[in-house]
């Protein structure tokens, strides 16, 4: 795996994460009734799950939840690709669209205390895992066209997911279970 490749991967997957966030927030400022829907999903996916736990619960809860979703957008590449984009497109709306519902009640100083302790390690972690599950994809396809062995890259590929986007799903499920409320707390 050349680090070209993984660079680009890694910006084809931030890009359209990002845009699936603005679709996300877009949509919900046109349509709240969309957003309600996402929201209700978000909260008995996720946040009824962890309400009323202690933080280590809570942060073994949300490690598992996130790894999941990283292990998906990962092993999504063997698709060629198409869970991967569907995962990430799917957590980038839901993402968007909490957000305008969080702003429109609190403070943009609420919103990124909401988001940013955890997030910039969780945010990480899904568009590497996506960046990975895009070359594994495009390791599957070359295997069809031209023979290439898609299985070792799947190794190498494998191993930079373990170094890498276990460590960060780790701290960001540590810091949103105890970091986050309390930082959250101060600007409420």
């Amino acid at each position: 795996m050349s680090d070209t490749k993984l660079h680009n991967a890694i910006i084809v997957t931030f890009l359209l994460f990002f845009a699936t966030i603005t679709v996300g927030w877009v949509g919900t400022m046109q349509n709240p009734e969309i957003g309600e829907n996402l929201m209700n999903l978000f909260e008995k996916e996720v946040a009824d799950q962890i309400q009323g736990k202690e933080s280590p619960d809570i942060f073994v809860k949300l490690f598992f939840n996130n790894l999941e979703a990283c292990i998906l957008l990962f092993l999504g590449g063997a698709s060629f690709g198409i869970l991967t984009i569907f995962i990430m497109s799917l957590n980038g709306i839901m993402i968007g669209a909490i957000m305008e519902i969080v702003a429109k009640d609190h403070s943009a100083v609420f919103v990124a205390a909401a988001i940013l302790p955890h997030g910039i390690f969780e945010i990480p972690a899904f568009i590497l895992s996506g960046a990975l599950g895009i070359l594994l994809a495009q390791s599957l396809i070359a295997e069809w066209y031209n023979g290439a062995d898609a299985a070792e890259d799947a190794q190498k590929f494998g191993r930079t997911f373990i170094r890498y986007v276990l460590p960060l799903v780790a701290i960001a499920a540590f810091i949103e279970a105890f970091i986050t409320p309390v930082i959250i707390h101060l600007v409420a």
